[in-house]
């Protein structure tokens, strides 16, 4: 599962940077038009998402990941051959009913196959080869591209569907892997399944949804728009310090990834997510450095973005073995899948907030407004990650050696 991690991410990394200018300057579609369909594709792995939490728990994460990863795999390779805008719809809408999928359902066959003692670890390697493969693959098609010719723009999107059928293939070798967890579903007291509504009235999840929608928000997502808008247009580096920025997060995350999982194993994980929103804050702080050296200083707005990429991967080396497998341990087997897929849910509806929240206040010329809103909300997220430590019990936690019993991961009602 881990192989096909790293082949996904090849593939992901191969057209990761490159969909934008690729569909404006190769296809000619307009900026306006590829923004509404890059926006189209965030809202339609949101709206599915729900959808496949129910399907993966009724049918088993590998009968609908492997159907996923063939839509996934289409529409990609569609878009080496797209010439309007409609074309570029539909390539994206395959692409977005697939990607709404697979992390949902791949992370729910991980926590199948492993003890709640080799979990953190497993996810925390399956974070650094996301980071390897994706960091590969952009430098690899970073090395192929040219905009005047629309052929290694076309290979590269080839490639990427092909990267598709290593995970494919592997699940089609491991026939008992990725079944149903449950076989019999039991009832609520009115003879209903049980569904979404029995993991929203989990209290402890509720919390952990909120530190991550705050975290992500005040985050990941300010990536994209919000730390690329800032170090151009504010700290006025180029467009090639912001890759080196990119670079430095990625070599940290590779490097450190294993480092941190040894850290963590045996402590509490609400407090590993507690710091994780400190040096979220921080990394933003040195960010914000950079706006006061106003480009005056070439040199030194590059060395200070360049940090801020290093610092923020330290956060994330520590964010991604803790957060799904709390996720997991708080789950039941019959509702693992739609767990799953709420948590993956937060990505898109942080994808959506966030640049509305960063573009019109960088563009009013309020940098240093948005970066106290952001180091704001990862500090707030702290918090929100430290009462949930009351919530849940030392197991849960990370904090005790034995094995959580399975009734003390059923969920409980508020």
């Amino acid at each position: 599962m881990l192989v096909g991690t790293l082949f996904s991410a090849l593939g992901r990394g191969l057209t990761l940077p490159f969909l934008f200018i690729y569909l404006t300057d190769v296809r000619h579609l307009s900026g306006t038009t590829v923004g509404l369909l890059i926006g189209w594709f965030g809202l339609l792995t949101l709206a599915v998402a729900p959808l496949s939490g129910s399907l993966i728990d009724r049918f088993g994460a590998r009968r609908v990941v492997m159907p996923a990863l063939l839509i996934e795999a289409v529409g990609v390779g569609s878009l080496a051959l797209v010439g309007s805008t409609w074309q570029a719809a539909v390539a994206l809408t395959l692409s977005g009913l697939g990607a709404s999928t697979i992390w949902a359902g791949q992370n729910t066959i991980l926590t199948s196959i492993t003890g709640e003692q080799e979990r953190q670890r497993v996810f925390g390697l399956q974070f650094a080869l996301l980071n390897l493969g994706i960091g590969i693959g952009s430098a690899t098609a970073g090395s192929i591209v040219d905009t005047a010719r629309p052929g290694t723009f076309q290979l590269i999107y080839v490639l990427d569907m092909l990267c598709y059928a290593g995970p494919f293939l592997i699940l089609l070798t491991l026939p008992k892997v990725g079944g149903r967890l449950v076989e019999t579903p039991t009832l609520t007291a009115t003879g209903r399944r049980r569904g979404y509504a029995e993991v929203l009235r989990h209290r402890p999840f509720r919390r952990l949804m909120i530190f991550s929608v705050l975290l992500t928000v005040s985050g990941y997502a300010q990536l994209e728009v919000g730390f690329t808008g800032f170090a151009t247009k504010v700290a006025g580096v180029t467009p090639q310090v912001i890759g080196y920025a990119f670079t430095a997060n990625t070599v940290v995350i590779v490097i450190a990834q294993l480092i941190v999982i040894k850290k963590l194993q045996g402590r509490s994980r609400t407090r590993a997510l507690a710091a994780v929103g400190g040096v979220f804050g921080l990394a933003w702080l040195v960010l914000g450095a950079a706006g006061y050296v106003d480009g005056s200083n070439a040199v030194l707005s590059a060395m200070i973005v360049i940090l801020f990429g290093a610092v923020f991967a330290v956060g994330e080396t520590m964010l991604s073995p803790v957060s799904p497998a709390l996720v997991n341990v708080l789950a039941s087997d019959e509702l693992r899948g739609r767990y799953n897929a709420l948590s993956s849910m937060v990505w898109g509806m942080s994808a959506i907030v966030a640049p509305v929240s960063a573009g019109p206040l960088l563009g009013a010329g309020l940098g240093g407004v948005w970066i106290a809103l952001v180091t704001i909300g990862t500090l707030a997220a702290s918090l929100v990650a430290l009462s949930l430590r009351k919530l849940i019990t030392p197991e849960q936690d990370g904090r005790a050696a034995e094995p959580v019993p399975a009734a003390l991961a059923t969920p409980v009602p508020a």
